[in-house]
């Protein structure tokens, strides 16, 4: 027999309505069950009750009206947060993480949460975004709730222009953050981050995950759309989630919900995949509302590439971005066995205060192409970029994949060093670079007999081997290890001429691509060595042809 709720006496007629069947599912069936953890139906069904009972909505017309948790929201992120317990108790999920298209009343579920959170579990509630104006935003509509209720308004006092409402019976506050915001120690209570995909710095996010460590039921949640940048914080949470969601075992403390579309699986002209996506399609809007905005996003690449993003919840690349979707991703592999075969290197110098990086390029066996990066900075670099940018050098450095070199300036003696050891171990046919700044660095190489050729930065030069890049990235016959080499790839922009002509454009790309370009480079070398054994004797170099 299923189980029933028990109810005060003296709420035989309550003002909200009867449980959901879906609160009585087998907690084993449930996606995220994992053994060890207590369920408990009554708590999970506590922030429906006081929704149902206490939030209120006031209407376009100005008339106030009752509201209860759309049930997607109250079936996978309500019922299992506050549902399950650990065996002490206390809350079992630290964190909840939950990508969903727009429109999907995401905001107006933050709302209610944190009206729950604030009243009844008695948190402390921060509302957290990339920019201010966001985070009051989500404000606001808790601010215009709670007003419109006869139950919650004589409860709390609101100071408008300090963004900050004080609970009159618990202390308790509900107030913003943005990312530029300083946190104490010690987030006693719920952290909303919304859209977590536009925070450009991490720096919130990781002060409040370690302001929250050790106090009981502290929980930070986002709610969010995809975004359109790998290298932030949004995509490492989207692969939180996605872990979270095949095993909940690997990370039980993080409640993982994705309602999107597979870019892999699904077709996105599909009534049926859009169903899939939207949780609530026929509740917040209708199909013909959203066949609309689909038709009209077919009159543009651009306009498609956002409507996948913010109405199937699909990562998308830039507009102006080289590499579209996990491209580049997907070419991510181990190292194979490289013994006894040669290679070509592409080098790109920087500045003195800056990276540089070398590509060395092995053909394989079956014609795919397999690179090994090796990337330079000088120390004073990493604390400035990492304090200013937030770019991970340290960590690159401790995972082997970056050489910091003494000082404030590159150190062009350990770059020609490293090059001359790798070629003692694979023998290098060939280096191509570009001869702005290889000075001393072809010296050494030199003396070292390693043969040296320019590629200009022109596209007429350095558009075949940006093409022979580009095709074998999409045909999945390009390999490599290094986590800076895919942060490269993520920030490159082509430049295109009038020809139609490309090359890597580091002034237009968000970020350093100093990776790619050495990669370019290191195919115009294997270019050039697979010029050199089928070209006439009459023939001049490959590379001497192109200029």
């Amino acid at each position: 027999m299923r189980k029933r709720l028990t109810r005060s006496p003296n709420s035989a007629e309550p003002d909200y309505g009867p449980p959901p069947e879906s609160l009585f599912v087998d907690p084993t069936s449930r996606p995220e069950f994992v053994p060890g953890f207590v369920w408990s139906a009554e708590e999970a069904d506590k922030p429906r009750r006081f929704i149902e009972k206490c939030c209120r909505h006031r209407a376009e017309g100005g008339e106030i009206v009752r509201v209860s948790p759309i049930p997607w929201f109250r079936d996978r992120v309500l019922y299992p947060l506050f549902g399950w317990r650990r065996p002490n108790g206390r809350l079992r999920f630290r964190r909840f993480s939950v990508f969903v298209p727009k429109k999907n009343r995401k905001t107006t579920s933050c709302s209610q949460i944190v009206q729950y959170a604030n009243t009844v579990a008695g948190m402390d509630v921060f509302l957290a975004a990339n920019v201010k104006d966001q985070a009051r935003t989500m404000w606001r509509m808790v601010r215009d709730s709670i007003q419109a209720s006869p139950i919650l308004e004589p409860v709390f006092d609101v100071v408008d222009h300090k963004y900050l409402i004080r609970n009159k019976r618990n202390g308790k506050e509900i107030r913003c953050l943005s990312a530029d915001a300083k946190v104490s120690e010690g987030i006693n209570g719920l952290v909303l981050l919304d859209e977590i995909h536009s925070f450009k710095k991490p720096d919130l996010v990781d002060t409040i995950m370690y302001a929250t460590r050790g106090i009981p039921n502290a929980i930070i949640g986002s709610i969010s759309t995809a975004g359109d940048n790998r290298n932030g914080i949004g995509w490492e949470w989207w692969e939180a989630t996605e872990l979270a969601i095949k095993d909940p075992s690997v990370n039980t403390g993080l409640l993982g919900v994705i309602f999107g579309a597979d870019p892999k699986a699904d077709d996105p002209h599909d009534p049926a995949t859009w169903a899939k996506a939207n949780p609530a399609m026929g509740t917040a809007f209708t199909e013909d509302e959203f066949r609309s905005d689909y038709e009209d996003a077919l009159t543009h690449p651009r306009k498609f590439s956002k409507w996948l993003r913010y109405s199937l919840n699909v990562w998308t690349a830039p507009d102006n971005r080289a590499f579209p979707g996990e491209h580049f991703a997907n070419c991510r592999k181990e190292r194979p066995d490289l013994t006894g075969l040669t290679c070509v290197c592409g080098i790109d110098v920087a500045s003195n205060i800056d990276m540089t990086a070398a590509c060395f390029l092995f053909k394989l066996a079956d014609g795919s192409y397999y690179a090994i990066m090796k990337y330079w900075v000088p120390e004073e670099t990493v604390r400035e970029r990492e304090t200013k940018d937030n770019i991970p050098y340290s960590t690159w450095a401790r995972e082997g994949w970056l050489t910091v070199t003494p000082g404030a300036r590159l150190s062009h003696k350990i770059v020609g060093r490293d090059i001359a050891e790798f070629d003692r171990k694979h023998k290098i046919a060939l280096v191509c670079a570009d001869p702005w700044q290889i000075g001393p660095i072809a010296s050494m190489l030199e003396e070292e007999s390693i043969g040296l050729k320019a590629v200009r930065p022109s596209t007429t030069v350095m558009n075949a081997p940006s093409k022979m890049l580009e095709g074998n990235v999409v045909e999945g016959t390009f390999g490599y290890e290094s986590s800076i080499l895919l942060f490269n790839a993520n920030n490159l922009v082509w430049v295109e001429d009038s020809t139609g002509m490309i090359k890597p454009d580091k002034e237009k790309s968000p970020e350093k691509i100093d990776g790619i370009v050495a990669a370019v480079n290191a195919f115009a070398a294997a270019m050039e060595k697979d010029a050199e054994l089928s070209e006439r004797p009459d023939d001049g170099p490959f590379l001497q042809r192109l200029w």
